[in-house]
């Protein structure tokens, strides 16, 4: 008995592994000059939409800003997730499958948050509560944490730290879960969206108050 847990869990540990060797393995062929999203795609594989999720936000996991990425990133993860709810193949507008983002900015950022995606990767355990990662109304469910993860992603604070990292850290986890089927991967990815959710929260509550303030000062 001994012997099968931990040949599992060997395997477990190869195969959460091997996710991000693929992330590895994709970021050391991205082109030199730029890339469009339609050539990760085509790197990631048309069928390992999870895959590229993951590789998409992996970018916010570091603190490092790269001009129009949170946009056509995110729009991207919103419509993996839009057309995993809605059962139909993944489509994007060309505005988005063809912007062209630097490479060599995106290679640097990959390689620093690659190390805290191997991290993560250690938290998960293949087929654990495999339950929360079931078709029909958890699918449902799973695939909205997604889309709002990517909603949240696109949220207008990202000069403001942590704004873009936890939505990623959201969709890393949902990611990884759904990859893997592991259900303690789904609830993490769920907490990240509510940990979100309240900072934002607070960030609004936030400026509304000093925008009081400084109406109070300026009308006396």
């Amino acid at each position: 008995m001994d012997h099968i847990n931990l040949t599992q869990k060997k395997e477990a540990k190869l195969q959460v592994d091997s996710l991000g060797e693929k992330l590895k393995v994709v970021i050391g062929k991205l082109p030199s000059d730029g890339v469009t999203l339609v050539e990760i795609l085509d790197l990631v594989g048309k069928d390992s939409l999870m895959l590229l999720t993951g590789f998409l936000s992996l970018v916010f996991i570091v603190p490092v800003s790269i001009p129009g990425v949170s946009t056509v990133f995110g729009s991207a993860i919103l419509l993996i997730g839009i057309n995993r709810l809605f059962g139909r193949n993944l489509w994007l507008p060309k505005s988005i499958a063809n912007r062209i983002v630097s490479s060599d900015k995106l290679r640097v950022t990959f390689d620093r948050a690659l190390v805290w995606f191997h991290r993560l990767e250690q938290v998960s355990r293949p087929h654990r509560l495999n339950w929360l990662t079931s078709d029909g109304l958890i699918g449902v469910l799973n695939n909205c944490a997604l889309i709002l993860a990517a909603i949240l992603l696109m949220a207008p604070f990202g000069m403001i730290p942590f704004s873009n990292t936890l939505p990623a850290l959201a969709l890393l986890f949902l990611a990884i879960g759904l990859m893997q089927r592991d259900g303690v991967c789904i609830l993490l990815g769920y907490l990240s969206n509510f940990a979100t959710i309240i900072y934002f929260t607070v960030l609004i509550a936030a400026g509304g108050m000093s925008i009081r303030e400084i109406l109070q000062q300026i009308l006396g």
